[in-house]
C-alpha cells in the first residue's frame, strides 16, 4: 500500500513487484505449514473439522487469495516496462482499483488472525 501511494517509477514498481512476490511466497508457506499442522500435527483433522472458526479461516484464506489475483496480474504486466527502466503506464482508475483490492486483502488477513485467536480460545467448536 505504501509503495502504491508514491509516484510510480521504475524503481518503485520493481519494489511493488518484489513485495508482491514475497507476500505470495509467504502466503503459500503459511498455507503449507497450516495444512501440515491440520493433517499431521496438533489435534488432527477431525478436531479442526468441528471448528466454525477454522472453516471461517479457510474461507477467508480463499477469498484473500482470490482478491490478490488481479493486483498480482497487474504487477506482472509491469515487467516489460521495468526491464526497460521505465515506469509502467497505469491509469489512476486502475491504481485505485488495485489499492482497494489490497485494502480488502489486508482486512481479510486481519479477520484470518481474529479467527485464529478464536480457534485458540475454542470458540465455535461444534459437537
Amino acid at each position: 500500500m505504501v509503495l502504491l501511494r508514491l509516484p510510480l517509477s521504475a524503481a518503485s514498481a520493481r519494489r511493488v513487484l518484489v513485495a508482491d512476490l514475497v507476500a505470495g511466497a509467504a502466503a503459500g508457506a503459511v498455507l503449507a505449514v497450516g495444512l501440515l499442522r491440520v493433517f499431521y500435527f496438533e489435534k488432527g483433522a477431525g478436531f479442526y473439522a468441528l471448528s466454525n472458526a477454522f472453516a471461517a479461516r479457510m474461507i477467508l484464506f480463499v477469498i484473500v487469495a482470490a482478491l490478490s489475483i488481479a493486483p498480482t496480474l497487474e504487477f506482472l504486466s509491469w515487467r516489460k516496462a521495468i526491464a526497460a527502466g521505465q515506469a509502467p503506464a497505469v491509469s489512476d482508475a486502475k491504481l485505485r482499483l488495485v489499492r482497494r483490492l489490497i485494502r480488502f486483502d489486508l482486512l481479510g488477513v486481519v479477520l484470518i488472525l481474529l479467527s485464529a485467536a478464536l480457534m485458540a480460545k475454542g470458540v465455535g467448536l461444534r459437537g
